[in-house]
């Protein structure tokens, strides 16, 4: 089998920014795999937040000696960008040989689309309100949001959409002092959601303060090993391929938090179409999808998901799977 592992890179709208910094452009990693008849692809976003670039991801699946199953996946790659790319990449390959969509393959429905939040970059309170303003028309938004100033920006992003839902994440930007001073101006302009306002492995404080709406692991989540540390600190979860390794990681995480009672929310890094796709499968009737990854590109991979007033729909056979 051919196995190739190459580095894309695709310019954004507009300047992306978090709390943690700026970007102008998606550094993706695209793995290929063709057995002959066939070829399989898939798509990671490495982040440096979790050690990874893409030169360090394109060396780990350059390690890789045989292309294996999804079995045997985890024995090899821990879970991660690299891993994602190479389990999509063997699902899409299998859908093709299969000549079936991967849903069947998966014993699945088909998908339907679901309505995705768009992301609002961080930035002044009156360029945050610029943009909601411009994406008025959506029916979510999630705000960025990361640390002082945050009240201006909130309130300058209601202003800008008063009639649309919005969902918030502070990218580990806050304390609890700053949580408490924030949670009440949240629930005033009626924000659905808080996501990871404080550090990864520095939470615990989730257990005494009074959560007065839901808030979201995200870099406190990766796959099924993090669950157990979540208790009593977050009612919902952020399923990313990039932080589970891929589908398959991520559809078994899906079942078991929503079997212990956790909400569920699918999301993405920025990357293309092909990247999003095998997440469409996890959205599936969950309380959050934030797939909005390829509306922030200046230019998408072809045969790219559909955003319409239905929301992202499911990829064609054309894109993958």
């Amino acid at each position: 089998m051919q196995f190739d592992a190459t580095i894309d890179v695709f310019a954004l709208a507009q300047v992306f920014a978090i709390s943690r910094g700026a970007r102008t452009q998606a550094e993706v990693v695209r793995v290929t795999l063709n057995d002959g008849d066939v070829t399989g692809q898939g798509e990671c976003v490495p982040y440096a937040r979790y050690g990874e670039t893409c030169e360090s991801v394109v060396a780990q699946l350059q390690n890789v000696t045989n292309p294996f199953d999804h079995a045997g996946l985890g024995d090899v790659l821990a879970a991660g960008a690299a891993r994602n790319a190479l389990d999509c990449a063997l699902w899409d390959l299998a859908a093709k040989k299969a000549g079936k969509r991967i849903w069947t393959l998966l014993d699945k429905p088909a998908p339907r689309p679901e309505i995705t939040a768009y992301t609002l970059s961080l930035d002044t309170p009156e360029k945050m309100e610029a943009q909601a303003a411009e994406h008025a028309h959506r029916p979510l938004l999630k705000t960025k949001l990361g640390g002082e100033g945050d009240i201006a920006r909130i309130e300058a992003v209601r202003r800008g959409a008063p009639n649309t839902r919005i969902i918030v994440d502070a990218n580990e930007g806050w304390t609890p002092e700053l949580y408490l001073e924030l949670a009440p101006v949240l629930t005033r302009l009626g924000v659905e959601m808080v996501e990871q306002p404080f550090a990864a492995g520095a939470d615990d404080a989730l257990r005494e303060l009074e959560r007065v709406l839901p808030v979201c692991a995200d870099e406190s989540c990766h796959d099924r090993d993090s669950l157990d540390d979540l208790t009593g600190k977050y009612d919902m979860i952020n399923i990313k391929l990039d932080k589970t390794g891929g589908l398959t990681e991520a559809l078994a995480l899906k079942a078991a938090a929503q079997q212990r009672g956790y909400q569920v929310m699918v999301g993405c890094m920025v990357g293309t179409s092909l990247g999003m796709a095998p997440a469409t499968l996890v959205a599936q009737g969950v309380a959050v999808t934030d797939l909005d990854g390829p509306l922030l590109m200046a230019k998408d991979r072809d045969n790219g998901l559909v955003y319409d007033e239905q929301g992202v729909h499911p990829p064609t056979a054309a894109l993958w799977g």
